[in-house]
């Protein structure tokens, strides 16, 4: 059998002795150096194999100070289902009141935004064709929790009270309740979920460490037309949220 690569031996060693508890929780660890000493092997390995443990939650590097064992976060869970849109409002609101938290968020939108072509393909429209733009940062507490970025296609609301998301009368209401003041009824929605790794970008705005493990959810809503309404990439940090789908069956 091939021998690991030396850097993920020291990983798995250390992953080891993290979990026995050799070191507890908060605390220091020895610095790269001295465990390239100790374990034989040059900085590179130790650099490669903290960084690796760092990405899967054990450890967190503080910027001028070290390395340290993470402290575990409090890690919920978000069940999507139907009755997350039939509550009213906004769903992710619901969520976070039902865990006694108060969820907020903050958000840019940019109108007459030319649709870039995996968009249109969603939403069933052409390259370039009018659209708005929205990203959201939501926060339970005032501490960071998920990213979105939605698409709407100006030719559904232009015109309207709702023409963005976060301004008029149904602001902060969700999708589905300002779709339906104008007349559009969302009947489904298709989530496709995918695991990836926080950019640095991401990992500024959740908070988190950058190649931490998040779960992209590419979501579109289409209405009783079967027509695509609204489409969105939400992020979710794996390391704050289990995400579970509920679904009903049909009774014979």
């Amino acid at each position: 059998m091939p021998r690991e690569a030396p850097y993920l031996e020291v990983a798995n060693s250390l992953r080891a002795r993290v979990l026995s508890g050799e070191w507890a929780v908060g605390a220091r660890l020895p610095s790269r150096a001295q465990l390239a000493e100790e374990y034989g092997v040059g900085r590179n390995v130790t650099h490669k194999a903290m960084d690796l443990l760092i990405i899967e939650g054990l450890l967190e590097g503080r910027a001028g100070s070290g390395t340290y064992i993470r402290k575990p976060r409090e890690r919920m869970r978000m069940v999507r289902s139907r009755r997350r849109e039939r509550r009213g409002g906004s769903p992710f609101r619901s969520d976070m009141k039902a865990r006694g938290k108060d969820g907020t968020w903050e958000s840019h939108s940019q109108a007459r935004v030319p649709a870039p072509e995996p968009i249109a393909e969603r939403l069933a429209i052409s390259p370039g064709d009018p659209c708005v733009h929205t990203r959201y940062e939501f926060m339970a507490d005032g501490q960071p929790v998920q990213l979105s970025e939605s698409w709407e296609p100006m030719a559904i609301t232009d015109g309207t009270p709702i023409v963005l998301p976060e301004m008029g009368p149904l602001a902060g209401m969700g999708v589905v309740e300002r779709m339906r003041s104008i007349g559009v009824e969302i009947e489904t929605a298709v989530e496709l979920p995918r695991p990836a790794r926080a950019t640095q970008a991401q990992a500024n705005l959740l908070g988190i460490s950058v190649g931490e493990l998040l779960l992209e959810i590419e979501r579109i809503y289409y209405d009783t037309d079967g027509r695509p309404v609204e489409t969105a990439d939400i992020t979710i940090p794996d390391v704050r949220w289990e995400v579970a789908y509920e679904f009903g069956i049909d009774q014979a």
